[in-house]
C-alpha cells in the first residue's frame, strides 16, 4: 500500500519545510518557505514573509536550510526559526563568500496568534557556517537549542524565554574552524552518560559533566563521513551503545551507520557498515541514491524500532553540479531490522520516484490517526505523504 500523496506546491519555494498547528485549530499544518499551508487538505496558504511565487530551480531559495517550530515567547502559539541564505550582489542566493557576508541568519517568526497581520521577524543569530543546521536539548535545560558552526568553532546557542527576540549566546565548545562550508552535525548520548555529545564528519565532542563554558568538550577523532548531511545517534543492532547513521557523500552516494563497540577499558571503537555502498556499481540494478542531502529517524511500521527515512536531493546544484542529477527523485525509508551477522538488516521500502527531498525531512502525523507522515520540499515542489496503514508501503 503506497502512501497517499499530497502536492502542496509544485513550485520550488523552499528546501526545508515543517509541521506544526500554526492556527491552533487542532489540525497540523505545514510551513515551506515563506507560507504555511493549512491541514487537513492544505489547499489554503498564509504568509509568514513576503517571497517570490518561486524561484528559479539553477539557483537557491533564502530558506535553503533546516526551519524549526517552536514557541518561543511562551503565548501558545507555534513560532517558526528558519536560517536564511543571505541574497548575493546581483540578488541570487548562492554563498558567496565570508568577505562579503556574515554567514547565514538566524531568524524566528513570530506568529500573530490568530490575527491577520505580519509575522514579526527577530534575528537572533548570524555566522551560521556550516550547512544541515540542527536544533535539540544539548544542556538539559528543557529548551531546545540551535547546534551549529560559525567562523568561532562548533557549539549551541540559548535563548532567554524572557527576552527570546535578544540575540542569543552563543556557546562554543571546539577552537575556531577554516573559514569555510562544513555540511552536517549532529548529537546525542554517544559516551553512554546521560550527557548530550555533539559530532561532525571528522569526529565527536563529548560533553564534560560540568559545561560550565570553561570546562572543554574532549574532541574524539573519527571519520564519521566524507561530506555528511544530517547525522543521528541511536542504538542501531540493541546492544546498549548508541551508534551513528548518516550520509557519507550528501553530494554523491553512501549510507552508512558505525557501531559502537568498546575495548576492554572502556575506549570507545567504530565499525562502519554500509546500508547504501559509497561506491556503487553504476551497471548494477542494485539500489542506489545519490544526493541523499537529509536524514529523519521514526518508527514508520509501530515495531518500536526506529528507522531511518531519506531521499535524493533534486538539483541540489542545478542539472550538472552533482552525480546523476536527473534519477529519478525518489523517498525512502529505511526498516530496520535487529539482529543477525552485522547486527542489523535495512529494508529498504520505497514512498515515492517523482518528488525527492531538500535538506530536510520532517515526519508528523498531519492527519490525526497516530501513524507517522512525511514532508519534504525541494526544487520540484512541497509533498507531503500520508501513511495509510502505519505499516510497510
Amino acid at each position: 500500500m503506497k502512501r497517499a500523496k499530497i502536492i502542496l506546491s509544485a513550485k520550488f519555494i523552499s528546501e526545508s519545510a515543517q509541521a506544526g498547528d500554526f492556527n491552533r485549530d487542532g489540525t497540523i499544518d505545514v510551513v515551506a518557505g515563506g507560507r504555511w499551508f493549512a491541514g487537513p487538505d492544505f489547499k489554503q496558504s498564509h504568509e509568514i514573509f513576503s517571497s517570490p511565487d518561486c524561484f528559479d530551480p539553477h539557483g537557491y531559495s533564502p530558506t535553503t536550510q533546516p526551519c524549526f517550530v517552536h514557541d518561543f515567547n511562551g503565548d501558545g502559539w507555534p513560532d517558526v526559526f528558519y536560517v536564511m541564505r543571505p541574497a548575493g550582489p546581483k540578488g541570487n542566493y548562492g554563498f558567496y563568500g565570508w568577505g562579503e557576508a556574515k554567514g547565514w541568519e538566524g531568524v524566528w517568526y513570530e506568529n500573530p496568534a490568530g490575527r491577520d497581520e505580519p509575522w514579526k521577524p527577530h534575528r537572533v543569530l548570524d555566522n551560521i557556517s556550516n550547512e544541515c543546521f540542527v536544533w535539540g536539548d544539548v544542556n538539559g535545560d528543557g529548551r531546545p537549542e540551535a547546534i551549529y558552526s560559525s567562523r568561532e568553532g562548533v557549539g549551541y546557542a540559548v535563548f532567554d524565554p524572557q527576552a527570546p527576540g535578544r540575540p542569543w549566546t552563543f556557546r562554543r565548545i571546539s577552537e575556531p574552524l577554516p573559514l569555510k562550508l562544513e555540511e552536517g552535525i549532529g548529537f546525542g548520548d554517544i559516551a553512554g552518560n546521560g550527557r548530550m555529545d555533539i559530532l561532525a564528519p571528522t569526529g565527536w565532542w563529548e560533553q564534560p559533566a560540568r559545561d560550565d563554558g570553561a570546562t572543554p568538550w574532549r574532541w574524539h577523532p573519527h571519520a564519521f563521513a566524507q561530506k555528511a548531511a544530517s547525522m543521528f545517534v541511536y542504538d542501531v543492532d540493541g546492544d546498549g551503545l548508541n551508534d551513528v547513521i548518516t550520509i557519507w557523500h550528501s553530494h554523491q552516494y553512501g549510507l552508512v551507520w558505525h557501531r559502537q563497540v568498546r575495548g576492554e577499558r572502556g575506549g570507545i571503537a567504530w565499525e562502519r557498515r554500509e546500508i547504501l555502498p559509497i561506491e556503487p556499481d553504476l551497471q548494477s540494478p542494485g539500489l542506489r541514491i545519490s544526493q541523499m542531502h537529509a536524514l529523519a529517524m521514526a518508527d514508520m511500521n509501530g515495531d518500536g524500532v526506529m528507522d531511518i527515512v531519506t531521499g535524493k536531493r533534486y538539483w541540489a546544484h542545478g542539472p550538472t553540479g552533482d552525480v546523476e542529477p536527473d534519477a529519478p527523485p525518489v523517498v525512502y525509508w529505511f526498516e530496520i531490522r535487529r539482529g543477525g551477522p552485522n547486527g542489523a538488516e535495512f529494508i529498504p521500502h520505497r514512498i515515492d520516484d517523482d518528488s525527492g527531498v531538500g535538506t530536510q525531512i520532517t515526519v508528523a502525523d498531519l492527519d490525526g490517526d497516530g501513524r507517522p507522515d512525511i514532508v519534504t520540499s525541494n526544487k520540484k515542489g512541497t509533498f507531503a505523504f500520508i501513511n495509510p496503514m502505519g505499516a510497510c508501503l
